[in-house]
């Protein structure tokens, strides 16, 4: 046979240097993210592997199944982070995986297959293109990149580090200290916050391919973010600070002193993450010299479904997010992990 789908659930080791060997591959395609969703959310994953006639690996699917009373019956590629989507290098073995990805579909019952790709791949998809993400070329050492920020942010960091304000880079010991500052700036925000597992799983899984960095005033973490890379891209896919301390721009110089060990450890490239355009982390980012790259989330629908409009903006949601936003942060940390756990 040409070509065989099947299910992938060896150790990992071929799954990854097939995602290692793309271009377009992206963090989120390794296979440790399998481990930390299934452990921190219990969802069932479908990890979906094309092989050729030599029973080499060509392509690669990774979904998640999610199905509440709440938000619906789906399947994602992948939830809770920004990248995932289909990984082939040949376009027969991305189309024989989402043929399969419908048949998957079909049998579970679910609504529709959201692709979360950085790349167009799939022309003939309905695609929404409502997200970009935010990337930062990085020059090869520290002072160039200082001298190439903008004057404004060069002194938003200056400014943070006369208020008092130093930073710490570590990993599991300063995890608490992060958890209590994304749990404050969650619940300003209107939006359940995920369970301190979520984060332990994603840094014991990676124990050498992420940090997480904290920017303290006497000791007590007022910003923090966690990093994690895969090849030659540093990302920070969670940062948070608390609002009481903005006047001293933590934000500034959390993002500036992960930006100088992005390029100590050989990054070429810093991603903010993703963004809507004209919203205010999106000028956040650019005022970096962060530019725009389009993000496309793709969907397989089953006839006559329309494209989900599962987010924070969609008007439905606006009295539980006000609701949630007046929650004590106790109430918000305990019902928080049971609702989002099946928010994509």
């Amino acid at each position: 046979m040409e070509l065989n789908i099947q299910l992938y659930n060896d150790e990992g080791t071929e799954w990854d240097d097939f995602v290692t060997s793309q271009l377009e591959s992206t963090n989120y395609h390794q296979y440790g993210w399998r481990k930390v969703v299934e452990q921190s959310f219990g969802h069932k994953t479908f990890y979906l592997e094309a092989r050729n006639a030599g029973n080499d690996i060509c392509g690669v699917l990774p979904l998640v199944h999610m199905k509440s009373r709440l938000f619906g019956n789906f399947l994602v590629s992948l939830p809770f982070f920004n990248y995932g989507g289909v990984l082939f290098n040949e376009s027969k073995f991305g189309d024989a995986l989402l043929k399969h990805a419908e048949t998957i579909l079909d049998k579970i019952g679910a609504d529709h297959v959201e692709l979360r790709h950085i790349y167009n791949q799939q022309h003939d998809l309905a695609t929404k293109q409502h997200k970009v993400t935010m990337i930062l070329d990085l020059m090869n050492d520290v002072e160039t990149q200082w001298k190439a920020l903008d004057a404004k942010v060069r002194n938003q960091v200056r400014k943070a580090e006369k208020s008092g304000l130093t930073t710490v880079m570590g990993h599991l010991e300063l995890l608490d200290g992060f958890y209590e500052v994304f749990c404050r700036n969650m619940r300003d925000l209107g939006t359940p916050v995920y369970g301190k597992e979520f984060f332990r799983n994603i840094l014991e899984t990676f124990p050498d391919t992420t940090r997480i960095i904290s920017v303290t005033l006497e000791g007590k973490p007022v910003a923090s973010g966690l990093l994690t890379w895969f090849k030659d891209v540093l990302e920070v896919p969670w940062a948070s600070s608390i609002s009481d301390y903005r006047e001293m721009c933590p934000n500034n110089l959390l993002y500036w002193d992960a930006i100088k060990f992005a390029i100590g450890n050989g990054a070429r490239k810093f991603d903010f993450g993703r963004s809507t355009p004209g919203e205010g982390t999106f000028r956040f980012k650019k005022q970096w010299g962060a530019k725009p790259v389009q993000l496309y989330w793709q969907y397989l629908l089953k006839d006559g479904e329309k494209l989900p409009e599962l987010n924070p903006k969609n008007p439905k949601y606006d009295l539980a997010i006000k609701i949630w936003q007046r929650l004590p942060l106790a109430v918000a940390n305990t019902f928080g992990p049971r609702i989002v756990k099946d928010i994509p």
